[in-house]
């Protein structure tokens, strides 16, 4: 039977479709081939039966749409979902997922869509979404997460979305917090249009702009201290210095009969043994700077105090010279300082028997410049400048802080006033913050004081609890003032300045065994406290900073 011309012909590419959707065919396919191949010759017929096997052996899958979702070509649109659909065609370009009960977007949640251009998920019940929830998307143009639960947003959660043109937020209230000023800074610098953000939080953002919330800087900034180190001894006081670049501690261990001097090892990042001073029960070790020569004050309870000059070629320290064991009997604390360019050092004595000395430089050496009081058992003095002119503060067992002023005729020191109704004062440290001078006074029962000067005397500003306390230290790094209180009975703690109190505020509790002395140690832009103890180990605190926006 010959076809008309008039009859149309069922294209090549329908009767190959047709035939791949009904296998049973196949075999009558295949004998017309032969058949065909029987009346047919040359290169034409053997590339249509080539296709026409290629297409049979390959048919395309037929994916099925979700129950809750309709499809189309290119997008597909779910209502009411629990679930975020995985079997869907990849190369589709638009999803929206609307009035779902999901809660949560997981990591690479849309990995398996790598051609999403647009994102709907709106009206859900979605309250957290992780950091990588849309890594993947990077031809993601419209981003709606609008009328969710949504409170705050993971840090760089849009970083993968390059072409990002509009996101929306809308219908969600976030805290805007120090968690949400990553966010923040984002907003002000990404070119992509955002809805408004609302604040849900805290009390004073509540109902306003994220955009037009003031800098987090401050707020999302704070500290800590760590222990990076632990020195397996005792000890009961520590110095540090700077020589030719390098950094180096002094720590007096009396069980150990050293003064052992530490390096900070640059490559190492870490204090390591540098040298060592023997001694019987040494109690203090200080370094003096003279002229590129570097000398240590090595106090000892027996056999006399010592005084140790550096030598550069042996690189160690050997003895310079000794100091009089008529006048320095029990040495307690030593304090330097300098008056019109020359150098001195105080050596404060708590037996009954000795004398608190001042120790001069002539440029050979130190000797004894003046016996400032005795039989009043000091415990510590401290340098300071009062009103521009040099001050020492002497602590006694025996009576209230005495103030001993600088006498510019004679050049040596005369009482000028107490600190009154302030006894049994063990220690005295002075620091200034925002060019107002402070004292802190330790006790061992009662409780230690910050006091103020006012122009005139020292006002005590607060009390600070110290049953026990043998050391109370201010020290300050980068802007932030702090008070370690030593303590023999309990936690030792740190405060902190708060400059809207005007009052020192608990900070952070740490655990020294007696502690004797908190000193602080800077290095390499970092900052440390050595903190020595006379029943345990010797730590080293590191002050860092904490972001906690991250």
């Amino acid at each position: 039977m010959v076809q008309s011309q008039n009859e149309e012909c069922m294209p090549a590419s329908s009767f190959l479709s047709f035939a791949a959707q009904y296998p049973s065919v196949h075999t009558h396919i295949h004998k017309l081939g032969f058949r065909l191949m029987a009346l047919i010759k040359g290169p034409f017929l053997i590339i249509v039966l080539l296709g026409f096997t290629l297409h049979i052996a390959q048919p395309r899958k037929a994916v099925r749409c979700p129950t809750t979702c309709s499809c189309t070509k290119e997008s597909i649109i779910c209502v009411g979902s629990s679930w975020i659909p995985k079997i869907v065609p990849s190369d589709i370009t638009s999803l929206s997922l609307v009035n779902g009960t999901f809660t949560e977007i997981k990591d690479r949640m849309f990995s398996h869509l790598p051609s999403l251009q647009l994102l709907f998920i709106e009206g859900n019940k979605i309250e957290n979404l992780s950091r990588h929830a849309f890594r993947g998307l990077r031809d993601l143009t419209h981003l709606s997460l609008a009328n969710n639960q949504i409170k705050t947003l993971p840090r760089d959660i849009f970083s993968d979305l390059h072409s990002l043109i509009e996101l929306d937020l809308r219908g969600n209230r976030f805290e805007c917090d120090c968690k949400a000023k990553w966010l923040f800074s984002w907003l002000k610098t990404t070119n992509c249009t955002v809805s408004d953000v609302l604040c849900l939080g805290p009390p004073e953002y509540q109902g306003k702009k994220l955009y037009g919330v003031m800098s987090f800087d401050s707020e999302c900034i704070t500290t800590d201290f760590v222990v990076p180190q632990i020195l397996p001894y005792h000890s009961v006081s520590v110095d540090t210095f700077h020589y030719k670049n390098d950094v180096f501690v002094a720590i007096a261990q009396p069980s150990m009969e050293n003064c052992m001097i530490l390096e900070w090892d640059h490559i190492e990042m870490n204090f390591r043994s540098y040298d060592n001073i023997t001694g019987q029960s040494i109690v203090g070790c200080k370094a003096i700077l003279i002229e590129e020569q570097v000398f240590m004050v090595v106090a000892q309870l027996f056999g006399g105090s010592h005084i140790y000059k550096y030598d550069e070629s042996w690189t160690k320290f050997t003895k310079f010279q000794d100091i009089e064991v008529s006048r320095i009997s029990k040495p307690n604390d030593i304090e330097l300082f300098e008056i019109d360019g020359e150098r001195f050092f105080v050596i404060a004595d708590s037996s009954k028997a000795g004398l608190t000395t001042v120790y001069k430089w002539n440029g050979k050496g130190f000797y004894s410049y003046q016996s400032l009081h005795e039989w009043f058992r000091d415990t510590d003095a401290e340098y300071v400048e009062i009103d521009d002119k040099p001050h020492l503060i002497l602590c006694s067992r025996s009576q209230v802080p005495l103030i001993l002023q600088w006498n510019t005729v004679s050049k040596k020191f005369i009482p000028h006033s107490d600190i009154p109704n302030m006894e049994d004062i063990l220690a005295v440290k002075s620091f200034r913050m925002e060019n107002e001078l402070y004292i802190s006074l330790t006790r061992f029962i009662g409780d230690s004081k910050v006091m103020k000067w006012n122009g005139k005397q020292f006002l005590d500003i607060q009390a600070l609890p110290s049953r026990g306390a043998m050391t109370l230290q201010p020290f300050s790094f980068k802007n932030r003032h702090y008070l370690a209180l030593g303590s023999d009975y309990t936690f030792s703690q740190i405060y902190q300045w708060d400059t809207e109190k005007n009052t020192f505020k608990k900070f952070k509790e740490i655990y020294v065994q007696a502690p004797r002395s908190f000193t602080p140690v800077s290095t390499d832009r970092r900052d440390f406290v050595f903190a020595s103890s006379f029943k345990g180990n010797t730590q080293i605190f590191e002050h860092i900073i904490v972001d906690l926006s991250l």
